[in-house]
């Protein structure tokens, strides 16, 4: 008897092959770049910021034109009328004495001070850098001259200080410097308050608002022992001051100084 072979059946079939799982990808691409990260998101504006930031602009133009409209409506209001005074005339003439009489005085003294001071005697020198002719200076020159220099500075610009000219020599021992100040037309007064504390002048005229002084102790240069004898004049006439200044080795003759005064007064009239 034969057998004829049987075919399998699927419950004798071996199992089919498992199947192998996916490759992971790659780390790196096999071609091209990185893609470009996708772009940060902005972050949104709160909503109340924004109604409150449109709620001003409605807010602030709904009340511009509301007050617009108003004001449009309004009826203009008329101007005052303008007043002017019209000017008015004295009817009576006037008097030109009486206006001649009301206007102040012209100053005494307002030429050139230089043609008012006296010369240097023939035969004199210059003393020092100091011009033997007649010659302007000015306010920080007369505050050196006199000393002091910051607070006679201060002083004259404080007192009215106009302007000033003097003519300095020397001649037998003896160094002059004559000096006319005059100062501003309101400030007459200081003219009389420049005399520096003289308590007590000799009169070298009748008519001369002032004297003269001479000293028989010695003073003494400045920042030196070298001794001197000073003699002074002083006179006012209007804003004028006049001085004159005598240095000698030994007491000063008060004639002379007596003499120079009366000689400077007489070109002041």
């Amino acid at each position: 008897m034969t057998t004829e072979p049987v075919a399998p059946s699927p419950v004798d079939e071996p199992p089919p092959p498992p199947v192998a799982p996916p490759a992971p990808p790659s780390a790196e691409p096999a071609t091209g770049s990185l893609p470009d990260p996708a772009p940060a998101r902005r972050p949104r504006r709160p909503r109340p910021v924004l109604l409150l930031v449109s709620g001003l602009v409605l807010g602030t133009a709904a009340g511009g034109g509301f007050g617009y409209a108003v004001q449009a409506n309004r009826p203009p209001t008329p101007l005052p009328p303008i007043q002017v005074a019209l000017p008015t005339y004295p009817s009576e003439v006037l008097d030109q004495a009486a206006a001649a009489a009301a206007t102040p005085p012209p100053l005494a003294i307002d030429g050139d001070l230089r043609k008012l001071l006296i010369e240097a005697p023939g035969g004199s020198k210059p003393w020092d850098d100091y011009p033997d002719i007649p010659t302007w200076v000015t306010v920080g020159d007369r505050a050196e001259h006199v000393g002091k220099s910051a607070s006679v500075f201060t002083t004259l610009n404080r007192g009215g200080f106009r302007r000033a000219a003097e003519v300095n020599w020397q001649k037998n021992g003896l160094i002059v410097r004559v000096s006319l100040v005059q100062f501003g037309p309101d400030f007459a007064s200081e003219a009389n308050k420049a005399k520096y504390g003289m308590t007590y002048l000799e009169p070298f005229a009748a008519d001369a608002n002032g004297g003269y002084q001479v000293e028989d102790k010695p003073s003494y240069w400045a920042e030196t022992t070298e001794p001197f004898y000073p003699g002074v004049a002083f006179a006012q006439r209007g804003t004028v001051l006049m001085e004159i200044k005598v240095f000698g080795e030994k007491p000063v003759d008060a004639e002379f100084v007596k003499d120079l005064a009366k000689q400077q007064w007489e070109r002041l009239k």
